[in-house]
């Protein structure tokens, strides 16, 4: 059985220009950080209270971490959870790690997801 935690805070998910350059203070501030380049843009997810000025922001994300280390043989484990979340049209944002799965949903549907959840997970570190 899989063990998620929600994280006890809000993120926000921001749209950067790809030669944007980003603030080391923001990787010393920030409690969880993903930067993802591409050629078309800088993706940062972080706490709102931290997030880039410059940036366009779509505030009001809470997470739920897959805990981990998961085994880079597991197949299947995003498909799981996401396929009951999708049948139940809430919109996701998943984020993946050398250690595990983060999945990000809107603050709105965080009790239904949890509730969904629930269902095949243990729910820990439960924050609304």
């Amino acid at each position: 059985m899989l063990t998620l935690s929600v994280m006890p805070y809000s993120l926000a998910i921001a749209k950067l220009s790809s030669s944007h350059t980003l603030s080391m203070e923001l990787m010393k501030d920030a409690e969880f950080l993903s930067i993802t380049k591409t050629k078309e843009e800088l993706s940062v997810v972080c706490p709102e209270d931290v997030a880039p000025a410059a940036a366009t922001i779509e505030p009001d994300w809470r997470c739920l971490k897959v805990e981990g280390p998961l085994d880079f043989g597991l197949t299947g484990i995003l498909s799981s959870l996401l396929e009951p979340l999708a049948k139940a049209k809430i919109g996701i944002f998943a984020i993946s790690t050398f250690d595990t799965d983060y999945i990000l949903v809107k603050k709105e549907n965080l009790r239904k997801t949890i509730a969904i959840l629930a269902t095949f997970c243990t729910i820990k570190e439960v924050f609304s």
